[in-house]
């Protein structure tokens, strides 16, 4: 087993370093070891994982579906390992988080009070930024990101979802008309959060009965800041697609009004809190994480409309 439990993870290291000799550079063997572990992995399990040239590598597809079912067993291991470590070591010493500044700033620093108070001996050092960063090079420990992940050698854990909702205010929707179906939005004036192609995005979305489906949006105006797109919208200068994190109190007061009921804007797009891989993680990172994903539970505070105040007792 623990042979097994090795190879999986040569397997995966190999897979998001994106070459055998990289991969032998973090684990700290050779190239020929790497790659004698990989063809003992692939003769046991009789199929081939990766297929493999001088200058790069490709998965497989039964390479692909191993290589997910690999990081759910290679990181249940590792959480177990450090929950028991973290028992031993008291969380103590200088933390380095990075996260954006409207999130970080709404839905974390407000916590920061009670982490403190639980863990005294834990110094913070907080960035609130939207600019792109290297945790590695700039020495944070944590960054709280809300983003499709992609492969890499950095670990994540999910915080909360983060679910979306097409909202506009009620003098833009009184000037302009209300849309019931995402398809209705083709001629509306869309806030864009991007402009890579142009003053025009696609927005994904989800029918009541669970379809697919896509709109092709266009408008005058783009940033990329979440906090001057969702204050451009409550000016009635259009409609916008937020996070509910962002939005939530705006459309309980009525200054914003969420556009095409029963139909869903969500993506791969989630809130993680993401860290530098390692056997063992250290206690004040740890708590940290296990602390957020306390705070914010199976269901955040912001997706329960019901509730007035959120965990640090502000109105939400």
């Amino acid at each position: 087993m623990a042979d097994n439990l090795y190879e999986m993870t040569v397997f995966s290291r190999v897979v998001s370093a994106g070459s055998l000799s990289a991969a032998a550079r973090e684990l700290g063997l050779s190239t020929a070891v790497v790659s004698r572990r990989l063809a003992a992995l692939e003769s046991r399990l009789g199929v081939r994982l990766l297929n493999r040239t001088t200058r790069r590598i490709a998965l497989t597809d039964e390479g692909a579906r191993y290589h997910e079912a690999c990081q759910r067993i290679l990181s249940a291991v590792e959480e177990a390992d450090d929950a028991v470590s973290a028992h031993v070591a008291e969380p103590q010493g200088l933390l380095r988080v990075a996260m954006s500044a409207a999130f970080g700033n709404q839905h974390i620093a407000p916590l920061i009070p009670q982490f403190a108070q639980r863990y005294p001996k834990v110094q913070m050092a907080v960035s609130l930024s939207d600019r792109g960063m290297n945790m590695v090079e700039e020495g944070f420990d944590v960054a709280i990101r809300i983003a499709q992940l992609e492969n890499s050698s950095f670990a994540a854990r999910k915080l909360a979802p983060n679910r979306r909702v097409i909202c506009a205010s009620p003098a833009y929707l009184k000037r302009c008309g209300t849309p019931t179906h995402p398809a209705e939005l083709v001629g509306h004036e869309c806030l864009l959060p991007a402009w890579e192609n142009g003053l025009s995005q696609t927005w994904e979305f989800r029918s009541p009965v669970g379809k697919r489906g896509t709109v092709r949006v266009t408008g005058h105006y783009a940033c990329d800041n979440w906090e001057v797109l969702r204050e451009w919208a409550l000016a009635g200068l259009g409609i916008a697609l937020k996070s509910t994190w962002d939005v939530r109190r705006h459309i309980e007061d009525g200054s914003l009004v969420a556009l095409c009921p029963g139909y869903t804007f969500d993506s791969d797009v989630a809130i993680y809190a993401v860290y530098p891989h390692r056997r063992h993680l250290p206690a004040k990172t740890r708590a940290f994480i296990e602390f957020l994903v306390e705070s914010f539970g199976p269901e955040p505070y912001w997706d329960q409309p019901e509730r007035r105040t959120n965990k640090v007792g502000r109105a939400t």
